[in-house]
C-alpha cells in the first residue's frame, strides 16, 4: 500500500526535475539564431571597421546579400522600412563576397562597387565582406543564401532576429520590435 501512495509523487517529481533540466540546458535564442564572425572590413567610404564591436548602435540592422541578383530584395527592405528617410534605425548593407584571394582582386571589386554607388551616403552604409561565404552562412546560422537576409545584430555579433527575401510587413514589425527592445 505504501508503494502505491509514493509512486505518483515520485513520478511527478521526476517529471518536474526533467522539465527543469531541459529548460536550463536548452540553447537561448541568440545562440540558436547565429553569431556574426569577427571581421575587420572596410566600408566603401574607405573607413575600416571591426565587426561586430564597431556596429553603429547597440542593435543594428544588417541587410545581407550574397549575389547581385538580390539587390532588389535589399532595396525592398530599404523602401519598406523607409531606412533612407528614418534616422531612428541604424543600418548598413553587407554584400558577402567570395574572397578572391588577392588585394588587387578585392580592389577591382571595390572599384565596381564605387562606380555603382557614387553618393557618400551610400558608400558609408555599404560594407563589403570578402570571406568564405559558406563559413559566414554557418556562423550566422542562416539556412541558405538563395535570398537576401535582414539581420538584427548586437555588438557581440549575436543574431537577435532575421528575415529572408523581400520586404514583408509582418516580418518588418518583428524586426522593428527586436531593434527597439531594451535589454534588462
Amino acid at each position: 500500500m505504501t508503494r502505491t501512495i509514493w509512486t505518483p509523487t515520485l513520478a511527478w517529481l521526476a517529471a518536474v526535475t526533467a522539465a527543469l533540466v531541459l529548460a536550463l540546458a536548452a540553447p537561448n535564442e541568440s545562440h540558436f539564431l547565429g553569431q556574426l564572425p569577427k571581421l575587420t572590413v572596410k566600408r566603401l567610404d574607405q573607413q575600416h571597421v571591426v565587426l561586430p564591436q564597431e556596429l553603429p548602435a547597440p542593435r543594428t540592422l544588417a541587410l545581407v546579400a550574397f549575389r547581385s541578383s538580390q539587390r532588389e530584395e535589399i532595396r525592398s527592405w530599404i523602401e519598406g522600412l523607409r531606412l533612407d528617410q528614418d534616422d531612428s534605425i541604424a543600418w548598413f548593407k553587407m554584400p558577402v563576397l567570395k574572397d578572391p584571394g588577392s588585394e588587387r582582386a578585392r580592389s577591382d571589386i571595390e572599384s565596381v562597387l564605387l562606380a555603382r554607388h557614387p553618393a557618400d551616403f551610400d558608400r558609408s552604409r555599404l560594407v563589403p565582406v570578402f570571406t568564405d561565404r559558406d563559413a559566414f552562412i554557418r556562423a550566422a546560422g542562416l539556412p541558405g543564401n538563395e535570398h537576401a537576409w535582414v539581420l538584427v545584430l548586437d555588438r557581440e555579433g549575436k543574431v537577435l532576429a532575421r528575415a529572408e527575401g523581400r520586404f514583408d510587413q509582418d516580418k518588418a514589425q518583428a524586426l522593428r520590435e527586436t531593434l527597439l527592445a531594451v535589454r534588462n
